[in-house]
């Protein structure tokens, strides 16, 4: 990574918010309520409300009308509540955000090929196929933006992972760092890329095939064999209408990532000889 910071300054990064909880740790409020480390109200009447209710209130929302219709006032209309209520419990839509994100990541699944001590290889694939599985469970976490390095609890957990998976490559704690921000960036994007390409599939109301069939013959109107030379031999291909299995990008960006890192891999070991 380019950038070095202290445990306490990437904490703080990767709160979205700078400002103190109130629970003396110097921790942002939103890694604060993450990791349960602030106090939640106690005086007066029994409260109706509670943090997980909050989350999972917000999180119904994000599923069935994307991130951008989660409000406070809007969580709060969902839970009977005013909208001030809920400051009590979470202090920013920020806040907000991170416990989402929290809530839908969940803490990594077991990989089979860590646990029986495959390979590396094994292992990072594994865990990349682990990540966009829960992706595709939560298409709107992708569009929580991203405020700096890990920092709440499952995301941690998750990196931890990553680097575990790498624990018998023989590359620098440092390197490793670098593959897993490669690898979960990779997975990330491509995620992201074919859940718009799903919507908007979803949008113009026809099958996929037709969709990439109609694009094809545009393309064919359009592109001058001067100008776009390697399109035009492209498209005298039959590879455009051939249908591609729904995992192939996946699993044809996934390998050549791994197929990278497996390069460095063999060069520190050369290195290290």
């Amino acid at each position: 990574m380019a950038v070095k910071t202290t445990r306490d300054e990437g904490l703080q990064v990767a709160g979205n918010d700078g400002a103190d909880g109130g629970g003396g740790t110097g921790l942002p409020a939103s890694v604060e309520a993450a990791w349960g480390l602030r106090d939640r109200p106690v005086k007066g009447p029994k409260p109706g409300l509670s943090l997980d209710r909050i989350v999972a209130a917000a999180v119904d929302v994000a599923a069935a009308e994307g991130l951008g219709a989660v409000s406070m006032g809007r969580v709060a209309k969902e839970l009977g509540a005013s909208t001030m209520a809920l400051y009590r419990y979470v202090s920013a839509k920020e806040e907000l955000y991170l416990l989402m994100q929290e809530a839908a990541m969940g803490a990594p699944e077991p990989l089979p090929a860590l646990e029986s001590g495959a390979d590396w290889r094994a292992a990072l694939g594994e865990w990349a196929w682990a990540q966009r599985r829960m992706f595709h469970r939560n298409l709107w976490a992708l569009r929580i933006p991203i405020g700096g390095p890990p920092a709440s609890p499952h995301s941690v957990a998750w990196w931890e992972q990553g680097l575990q998976a790498l624990s018998g490559s023989g590359l620098p704690e440092g390197v490793k760092i670098s593959v897993i921000m490669l690898v979960s960036g990779f997975v990330r994007n491509e995620a992201l890329l074919m859940s718009d390409i799903a919507a908007a599939v979803e949008e113009k109301g026809v099958p996929a095939e037709e969709v990439m069939t109609r694009w094809e013959r545009t393309l064919k109107r359009l592109v001058d064999p001067v100008r776009h030379p390697a399109l035009v031999s492209l498209l005298e291909t039959e590879d455009l209408a051939e249908p591609d299995h729904p995992d192939h990008e996946f699993v044809f960006g996934l390998e050549r990532v791994l197929d990278g890192v497996e390069v460095l891999v063999r060069k520190e070991a050369r290195g290290a000889e």
